[in-house]
């Protein structure tokens, strides 16, 4: 079986930038072993797949090692593929998914996602994170999915040289760090090593927690927040109390065909 494959960097402005994810889209799911190998070949922090039902389309996202419940990065690769090499014409796009209905529209250059806002609970640091990084964190909150942990400063959190097996022992999902920025709102960096992906270049699901939690803690609503890792990103966030928008931009790679 042949199938199309694009390879679209997200959250970015030209290539090399933001973070890679593989986008194939379906008539009809494959089984769910073939999908999680082929995102393991892939090698990607997501692999996106999706197929076409009534009112829009379902989507589902791969890590090489794992399904997940939400993927921002990826999802927004797949509407860039819709809406720039399948012709779709709307400019809203339903997606069903695991986690509830996902919408994306065009906003001028943009491709916004309208996400679920996570709930934040603030929480004692666990031990094993305590000495997972090279400096202690001030805060702790936990997410739907993940943890995320409140930095002094926007170098902490550049210069963290996170423990990879520390974090894996920690058997949570994703370790947000984060800290407040002089040039944007807020910085943050991502970390899964549970489920293949050491650290994340661009995370759009870790947002649905950072931007309710730095909008409390700065008294706005709209945000402009960078992923401060090697490829970097940049966001376009607003707070909408149950919901957020996640506004970035994309550009494709690849265009390839892989035999299944």
């Amino acid at each position: 079986m042949k199938l199309t494959l694009y390879q679209v960097d997200a959250f970015a402005e030209k290539v090399f930038q933001g973070n890679p994810a593989a986008v194939i889209p379906l008539q009809e799911w494959l089984p769910d072993e073939t999908m999680q190998n082929i995102a393991l070949e892939n090698n990607l922090s997501e692999t996106a797949f999706f197929v076409p039902v009534k009112n829009g389309f379902h989507i589902r996202w791969f890590t090489p090692l794992a399904e997940v419940d939400l993927c921002g990065h990826a999802t927004l690769a797949t509407a860039h593929v819709l809406f720039n090499h399948l012709d779709y014409k709307k400019k809203e796009i339903n997606f069903q998914s695991r986690s509830g209905i996902l919408k994306v529209k065009k906003q001028n250059e943009l491709i916004v996602l309208d996400f679920p806002a996570s709930e934040l609970k603030e929480i004692d640091i666990p031990d094993n994170l305590k000495s997972a990084f090279k400096y202690e964190a001030v805060k702790c909150v936990k997410g739907r999915d993940d943890i995320m942990l409140v930095f002094n400063s926007e170098k902490e959190v550049i210069n963290l040289n996170p423990d990879t097996q520390k974090i894996i022992q920690s058997k949570i999902r994703g370790i947000i760090a984060t800290a407040i920025s002089n040039q944007y709102d807020f910085v943050s960096r991502f970390f899964a090593p549970a489920v293949g992906v050491n650290e994340d270049p661009v995370t759009g699901s870790a947002h649905t927690l950072l931007i309710p939690f730095w909008s409390n803690e700065l008294g706005k609503t709209a945000l402009l927040a960078k992923q401060v890792s090697k490829r970097g990103g940049i966001l376009d966030c607003k707070y909408l109390g149950e919901r957020v928008e996640i506004g970035g931009k994309a550009v494709t790679y690849l265009i390839g065909e892989i035999d299944v």
